[in-house]
This record gives C-alpha cells, structure tokens and sequence, in this order.
C-alpha cells in the first residue's frame, strides 16, 4: 500500500478523517447553512419554475466562451447594488475564488500581507508561483502597520477574513484604515459573514459602514448563508476586467451552474427582504450561547476549545448519540481541537438552548 504509514500516524494522532454520509434525522449545527436556507422549500421551487421556462439549464461552458448568461450577469448586478461595488464575477467556488484572487493579483515585485488564520485556500494560492508572501499575527494591526509602513513592494496586497471560520472573530476594522494610508489593495474573505452580519446582512463592510473604494476587494461564497453553491468576487470595474483575463479558474472552467446562480439570487432578493426578522433571529441565537455557555458571538460561529483531538471526537460521538450534529475540529484546521459549534437559525430556539445545556455537561 502507497500511503499505509501515513494513514497509520494519522490514526495514532488522532487526525484521521472519514466521510459520512449525511443524516437527516440529526439536528444540525455543524453545517455553514447559517440561515436555514438550504431547506427553503419556496426558494427551491422557484428556482425550478424560473429555469424550466428557459430554452437551457446548464452553462455548458466557460465565462469567456459561450457560458455567461444573463442569469449571471442579473445575478452580478444585484450583488453590487446591495453591496455598493462596481462590478462583479461569479465563480466555482470559494476555494476558486481565493485561488483566483491571490494567484493572478499579486506579480513579481508584489507582497501579499497575509493574516496568519487566512483560509487554507488562500494560503495554496499563495505557494503556486513563489509569491513574496509575509503572514502577520491574527488580527494584529500594529504589526500589520509596520510591515506595510517598511515595504518596497510594487504593489501591497492585505487578505484578511470578515469572519474568520475557525475562531468565529471579526477582522479589525482599522485594517481598512491601514491600506488606504498605504495605498495598498484589501481583499477580505467573507465567506462567513456575507448574510450573517451588517445593517443589510450583507457582511462586515456593510457592518463596520465602510465607503466602498477601488482599492477594496469582496469575495464571498453562495454555499453558506445563501443556501446554494459558489462564489462571487466584487471589485472595481478596473480588477474585474483583470481578473476576467487573467485568473485561471475564471478563465479556464465552465462557468457557474444555472440553477445554482438563480438560486443564489433568490436567496440574495430574500435576505434583502427580510433582513429585520433574520437580524432578530440571530440575536435570540447569540443570546443563548452567552446564556448557556458563556461565550459571546458577533456571527454565528461558536468556537469552544477543547485541546484533545482524541475527545473532541468523544464529545462529537457523544452528542450525535443524542441526536446533535456538531464539528469536531483538529489539525492542522486549527492549531488546538475545537468543538465548533453553528448556532443556525435552520434549528429552533429551544433546539440550540438543548444542544448548548448537553455541551456545556459533556465538557466538563
């Protein structure tokens, strides 16, 4: 066997990982469906009805062949209008987005300032083609501020996450202070905070009420808050252009599915429409937590450190046995086994208040 040796050390360190297929009975926290929307029925239907009655259902090719439908371009406009950006992209996936943004933005003669939490997406990105990366300290923006403050680059490119997806934190807002001081180019991953916080729900640029620039970055991905699959990049129309010519997974793979582009976008038109009730219902989520677990979160993402990746996978078989789906986190994800915990509004009140009682007495 090729890979025995290594599969043996993982299952002696506790890191093995297995696929499991998914148990509808189980009441779930350990998905990024944040808002529930993957079991909106009428959202389903609607995307249905609105796809039947076109003369195609599938893509059929890349963006710059003959597969960018107004279905995406429809798509890409209401992105900006609720976003405040010029232009936009859909694109296969988170993971392709990063991998797009960070291998085609920064060229020789470039540094990218990477927050060291980044997700793992970006940092494979940055390995492809030898870029002149430097990570800074979570979330540290006097370390950021002299390595910017110190550089010759070309061009400084910052990344850094709205919500990161492990530790559940916000990005400091000073970050966007610093790159317009140093008038460098700011990319912020909002993977986990597109839909679960801000004025309009529509991320941390939205919460922390940032003037929109030509320097700033968006990407986010379809496949959490809204409930379908992919990714959206919002940019100037000036690095929108570039990217649709220079980034390899825009270029080069077919473009978003139809259906999941239409869905994605009555996603988007239902968010924006009930924004206040879905707002309200986050805050009655984020309440219990503190109340049962003593932990407050500004999204909807409960990080609880357990240290052992052997019990981490106890306390995950322990709770499922009552009925919990939870995300029993190890490395290298994160640096210490977590319990992350998704307090989504796809499950009641009265389920989460259960789930977080049943934590907090298997903790401890």
């Amino acid at each position: 066997m090729f890979y025995e040796n290594e599969l043996k050390a993982l299952k002696k360190s506790g890191r093995y990982r297995t696929r499991e297929v998914l148990d509808y009975s189980l009441k779930d926290f350990a998905s990024n469906d944040y808002l529930g929307l993957s079991h909106n029925k009428t959202l389903h239907e609607k995307t249905c009805k609105e796809l039947s009655s076109l003369e195609v259902h599938s893509s059929k090719a890349s963006l710059l062949v003959n597969g960018y439908h107004k279905i995406h371009k429809d798509f890409e406009d209401a992105l900006c209008k609720a976003n405040g950006f010029e232009a936009g992209v859909v694109l296969g996936s988170g993971f392709n987005a990063n991998i797009a943004l960070i291998e085609s933005l920064v060229r020789k003669g470039d540094t990218l300032f990477m927050d060291e939490l980044y997700h793992a997406s970006g940092v494979l990105a940055s390995n492809l083609n030898d870029l002149d990366v430097v990570f800074f300290k979570h979330n540290d923006m006097k370390e950021l501020q002299e390595l910017l403050k110190n550089s010759t680059a070309k061009r400084k490119i910052v990344a850094v996450e709205g919500i990161y997806s492990m530790d559940g934190d916000l990005c400091s807002k000073e970050v966007f202070e610093l790159v317009d001081k140093a008038n460098a180019i700011l990319i912020v991953d909002e993977a986990h905070s597109s839909g679960v916080i801000g004025e309009k729900l529509m991320g941390v640029f939205d919460y922390y009420g940032v003037e929109i620039k030509a320097n700033h970055i968006k990407m986010g991905t379809l496949g959490k808050a809204y409930g379908s699959f992919g990714a959206f990049i919002l940019a100037s129309e000036h690095i929108v252009e570039y990217l649709i010519n220079r980034a390899k997974p825009i270029v080069y793979a077919t473009s978003l599915s139809l259906y999941d582009t239409l869905l994605a976008h009555n996603a988007l038109r239902y968010i924006l429409h009930n924004t206040k009730s879905l707002k309200e219902e986050i805050k009655k989520r984020q309440e219990i937590v503190y109340e049962e677990l003593g932990v407050y979160v500004e999204g909807l993402i409960v990080p609880i450190l357990i240290g052992d990746n052997k019990r981490v996978v106890e306390i995950k078989k322990e709770l499922l046995a009552l009925g919990f789906g939870v995300g029993a986190i190890r490395q290298p994800t994160v640096p210490s086994a977590i319990i992350r915990l998704i307090v989504r509004l796809g499950q009641s009140e009265n389920e989460l208040r259960d789930v977080c009682k049943n934590l907090a007495k298997i903790k401890q």
